[in-house]
């Protein structure tokens, strides 16, 4: 076989630093676009992008090439600088992030979850909906290791 071809479908989640509020809601649409530029010029996928006041998710199509360490590297490190330039000063994202595999049969769904992040955030915070990802995906985790 002369070439690679990969499926790889990750549901990335990240917040800001001390889960501050710190993404209005009119700045929301304009850094979720700017979020998927930089995808597209580092030659990858942000399928959707979406979040809350004070976290992002991102669902990626990686090509064999993109490590999921670099890709969220080149996500959080230029949108965090367009931020503090553009919109918010002082602005950072978290350290870490959860990152989720998603099988093709997934990708419907995930894309309907991400779009629809104020109804599942009128239930619960992004605490207890990030505790959960970890718990759905069988992530062992120390609970006062995950907020830093």
């Amino acid at each position: 076989m002369s070439h690679t071809y990969v499926s790889s479908l990750v549901h990335c989640v990240f917040s800001t630093k001390r889960r501050q509020k710190l993404i209005p809601k009119e700045i929301q649409p304009r850094l979720w676009e700017f979020i998927g530029g930089i995808a597209r010029k580092n030659e990858f996928k942000a399928l959707i992008v979406g979040g809350m006041e004070d976290h992002a998710h991102i669902l990626l199509s990686l090509p064999a090439t993109m490590p999921l360490a670099k890709a969220m590297q080149l996500l959080k490190g230029a949108s965090s600088h367009w931020m503090n330039e553009k919109h918010v000063k002082g602005f950072a994202w978290q350290e870490g992030y959860g990152a989720f595999t998603v099988g093709i049969s997934q990708q419907s769904g995930t894309v309907t979850y991400i779009k629809n992040q104020a109804e599942h955030h009128r239930r619960r915070d992004f605490q207890q909906e990030f505790l959960a990802f970890l718990k759905k995906h069988a992530i062992d985790f120390d609970p006062k290791f995950v907020w830093g």
